[in-house]
């Protein structure tokens, strides 16, 4: 069965010390720095991930205050057009209005002015009329000063509208 062979378990015993002795020498080192390495690496990078993951909930957090500061002084904004646009149109408003009156006033002057110039001009046409016919009925010719003094007399006694 198993045959124990002291020679072949010494050179196997010195062939993995003389292996290990190598690997210690030229493998052990860099691979446990290797793994230090790695493992510092990984630990950097779940920090820096961590400190990422603050940075990006304080940078939301920011956001969400500036956005609401932002509709805050949107509304503001916004009331104080309507404020401006009403009393823009307030005073758009008044302007039309003043300016309504005044050319309605100016009409009446017109017309009043028109009306006095239509009166006058009537009242010449009448007292022409008049002195035509008081002319014709008496048969006679008056002089221009008796002439004036009645048309005067009749134009006092017309009445005024």
């Amino acid at each position: 069965m198993i045959d124990i062979n002291p020679g072949l378990m010494i050179w196997t015993i010195v062939t993995f010390v003389v292996l290990l002795i190598v690997l210690k020498a030229f493998a052990w080192k860099p691979l446990i720095q290797a793994l230090q390495s790695r493992e510092k690496e990984i630990t950097d990078a779940l920090q820096s991930a961590e400190q990422a993951k603050k940075d990006a909930e304080r940078m939301i957090a920011e956001n969400k205050l500036a956005m609401e500061k932002a509709n805050q002084e949107t509304a503001k904004l916004i009331a104080e057009s309507r404020v401006v646009a009403e009393q823009l149109k307030h005073d758009v408003l008044s302007k039309a209005n003043d300016s309504a009156k005044k050319m309605l006033e100016q009409a009446k002057d017109e017309i009043e002015r028109e009306k006095e110039s239509a009166l006058l001009q009537l009242r010449t046409e009448v007292a022409d009329l008049a002195v035509n016919v008081a002319e014709k009925i008496l048969d006679e010719s008056l002089d221009s000063p008796k002439q004036k003094k009645l048309v005067d007399k009749v134009i006092q006694q017309l009445p005024k509208n």
